[in-house]
């Protein structure tokens, strides 16, 4: 699923281009409601990426497998499309999770990673009693963080993904928050994970897959001990860890 870093790429292509564009026509799950309309901002919220209009607000999730692209052209995947003044935007989402929807307020979300301050995050996780994957992957706890960046961070903290977030220190807390920080800005920087059918807006693939330290490298040497990298499931998703850098 697209995360933070990977929607964040996609508004940083889309933000040169889009405002002062005005939604003359739309396809497929495109809401009616957005046409006529003009788009004065792009911004990213969490993992929706926010059109601004001059009237509201257009929220785009991906979902799953969605791409939103300034490309013409169709597919049998294409759920949407834009027609604007000087530009086309489409939507393709091969399962069908991605949204699409117009509103005037935003989706309950907790604070942005990104935007939180170390003090601020310490608090927040030692008042909730949760395992920490779990926790680093609740919206309602931060808003943007996923499976890739989660286990990504929690490798470099070295801590269990399993451990009790009340039950860890402030030190260590402290190194997760710069560790979920300096990670994300790295991956942003990479133009996100191309690991199955992200792109960018112009159909791009991102690098930062071929920086994972954790991620989806279960069964493999720990690039930091070289002990073999475990896999359990927490709250459904795939975790990868290393059982001796990462001790409960």
């Amino acid at each position: 699923m697209p995360e933070l870093p990977e929607v964040e790429t996609v508004v940083r292509g889309l933000a040169p281009v889009l405002p002062g564009q005005t939604i003359l026509r739309v396809e497929g799950a495109a809401p009616v409601e957005a046409v006529g309309r003009v788009i004065q901002a792009v911004r990213r919220y969490g993992k929706f990426i926010v059109l601004d209009l001059d009237g509201g607000m257009l929220f785009v999730h991906l979902g799953m497998t969605g791409q939103l692209r300034l490309d013409e052209g169709q597919s049998e995947f294409t759920r949407a499309r834009f027609h604007l003044s000087d530009a086309t935007l489409r939507f393709d989402d091969i399962r069908k999770f991605g949204k699409i929807f117009c509103a005037r307020d935003y989706p309950q979300r907790g604070p942005d990673p990104l935007e939180l301050s170390e003090a601020a995050f310490i608090a927040l996780t030692q008042a909730r009693r949760a395992r920490i994957k779990a926790l680093l992957l609740d919206q309602s706890f931060l808003r943007g963080m996923g499976n890739i960046y989660a286990d990504e961070a929690l490798f470099a903290a070295r801590i269990h993904p399993l451990a009790l977030a009340t039950r860890l220190s402030r030190p260590r807390l402290a190194n997760l928050f710069r560790a979920i920080q300096a990670i994300l800005t790295e991956a942003i920087a990479a133009g996100g994970s191309s690991i199955s059918d992200y792109v960018d807006s112009r159909g791009g693939k991102g690098s930062y897959q071929d920086r994972h330290q954790a991620y989806g490298r279960h069964g493999q040497p720990c690039p930091r001990c070289g002990t073999t990298l475990e896999r359990i499931l927490v709250v459904q998703r795939g975790t990868s860890f290393c059982p001796r850098c990462q001790r409960r």
